[in-house]
This record gives C-alpha cells, structure tokens and sequence, in this order.
C-alpha cells in the first residue's frame, strides 16, 4: 500500500512538471524574432527565430514586438491584436504576390509598422488593408507593385493613420486612400513622405479627415492629392509640399482636386507645377488658400475658391 502511494505521488509530481513545461513551450512573449534561416517551429526568441511574420505573431504577447534579425522575404500576415512589426536596420521584406500584404483587424489598440517593404509585383492586391484598429502608425515604409492601392484605410469605427518618412509608388490605385465605413471618422496625417507614379498619390473619400505635410506627390497619373465627396464631409490640409507633374494628358486631374459638395482642402505653402491642371474645384468642392502657394506652368493653373487670411 505505502509503495502505491509513492507511485501516486511521482505520478502527480510528473503530471504537473509535463502540464508546466507545456504552457511554457508554448507561452507567448512580449519580444520575438524572425529570420530568414528561422523556423516556424522555434519559439520565436533571438537565438531560435521564427521563419515569418505570421509565424511569430501567433508567439506574440498583444503590444508586443516583432523584430527582424537578418534580409529576407518573411510572408504576408493578418494582424488581428495591437503590436508591433520592426524591420530595424535590415529593413524585413514581405513579396505579396496575387493577395494582400498586411491585414489590419485589430478591433482595438495601436498597430506599428517601422522598416518595412511591401512589394506586390504587379499582382498583389492592396500593400496595407486597415479594417478596425484604434490608430496604425507607419514610419519608414516602402510600399510598391500593387494592382490597387497601397494603403487601403477603411476603419469601421473612428481610427487614426499616421504615415511618416515612407514612401509609395507604382501602385495601380491611389498610394493612400481614406475611405471609412459608414459608423466612424477615418483621422489621415502623412509627413515626410513620397507618393510617385501612382494612379493618385492620395485619395480621401466620405469622413475622412486629412492632413498632408512635407510631403511629394508626383508623375501620379491622375490627382496628386484628392478629396471627394458623395455626401458626407471630407476635410483636408496640404501644407509644404511638392505636387507636380501628375495627370500627364490627363484633362480629368490636377495636382490638388476637390470634388462634391461637402469637400474641402485648405493649402499653404505648396509647389504646384507641371500638373495637367493645378487646382480643381467641381461639383461644389472648395480649394481655399493662405495665399503661399506657388501655382504656375500647369496647362491650366485654376485659382482656389477664396484665400484665409493669416493671423
């Protein structure tokens, strides 16, 4: 009897030790890691990275730290809780060929994007989509080859975007477009940026609210910076910026337009040249200026609604 008692007692005593080594095999930590040499199977530290970001997000505790180790291509992924994605010096890669690159379903809570190319190959469909989220900041990322846009910002609630020093290009849509549901108010800034040879470098539809600064928008082959109404309000900022050469032969764009009746961009301080038309307002949009910005050598310049005076 006393021996069967001792046997109990190892029995527990291991089914314990193997319950507790197995919640921390598979426990999720505020750092993890990636590689290009990493395996899925390894839990994601420094010295045992994983092989993808979708690998290593599913190890990752929310509010967490995704870091990347070495080059590579490390794979779309679906982001669904608040966390952090930084390619560091190396600057991690994501190829999305045919699909998305990043999907943002985040519910609540802010998700950061830092060091990061995006590239579609001409076949990829958005570089970002950003369904729900409290905010997505984007710092030092490239976004390239898609055959819509590449930032598709579509919150269904009230959320913020804030995009600075990156850079979108060659995107068959717009470079960023702002199009929130129906139940919330989607807050653009994009700073220090550049969006080139896009269908439209900026595009912002119904709630949005924007803001454009330091900023080039360029060789776009419609607008560089729209705003358009279909009846609910849309307001923007440009400020400093470079806006040229878009629409090339293009008689429907301008370098800024504004269009519907509830549109309405404020500018100052911009260099608006070489643009098929420089300012358009239409369809009752408004373009009003502090009267600092250099419009000229457009094909057709146009001239903003009316001017802010300065106090």
């Amino acid at each position: 009897m006393l021996q069967t008692r001792k046997w109990a007692c190892r029995l527990a005593g291991f089914t314990v030790l193997f319950f507790a080594l197995n919640t921390a095999a598979f426990a999720q930590a505020s750092r993890t890691w990636v590689s290009g040499v990493g395996d899925d199977a390894n839990p994601c530290s420094r010295t045992a990275p994983c092989k993808t970001f979708a690998g290593a997000i599913s190890k990752t505790v929310a509010k967490g730290v995704i870091s990347v180790l070495d080059p590579g291509g490390f794979g779309v992924v679906t982001i669904t809780k608040p966390i952090t994605i930084d390619g560091g010096a190396v600057e991690g890669s994501i190829l999305a060929t045919g699909t998305t690159g990043i999907i943002i379903n985040a519910g609540s809570g802010s998700v950061h994007l830092r060091n990061l190319t995006i590239d579609g190959a001409g076949t990829g469909i958005y570089g970002v989509r950003f369904i729900s989220g409290t905010e997505l900041h984007m710092d030092k990322v490239v976004i390239r080859n898609f055959s819509r846009n590449g930032v598709l910002f579509e919150p269904n609630g009230s959320s913020k975007l804030v995009v600075v020093n990156s850079h979108f290009s060659n995107n068959a849509g717009a470079g960023i477009q702002s199009t929130p549901g129906v139940s919330g108010l989607g807050f653009v800034s994009v700073v220090n940026s550049q969006l080139l040879s896009n269908a439209h470098g900026i595009k912002a539809e119904d709630r949005s609210v924007v803001s454009v600064r330091n900023s080039t928008l360029s060789f776009n082959t419609n607008s560089g910076f729209l705003a358009s109404s279909a009846g609910q309000a849309v307001e923007a900022s440009v400020d400093d910026c470079q806006i040229t050469d878009n629409g090339a032969g293009n008689a429907s764009s301008a370098g800024i337009k504004s269009t519907g009746g509830l549109a309405s961009v404020l500018i100052s301080g911009n260099v608006i040249t070489g643009n098929y038309r420089g300012l358009v307002s239409q369809s009752g949009g408004d373009i009003f200026s502090y009267g600092s910005n250099r419009v000229s050598t457009n094909i057709v310049d146009g001239t903003p609604n009316g001017n802010v005076s300065t106090r």
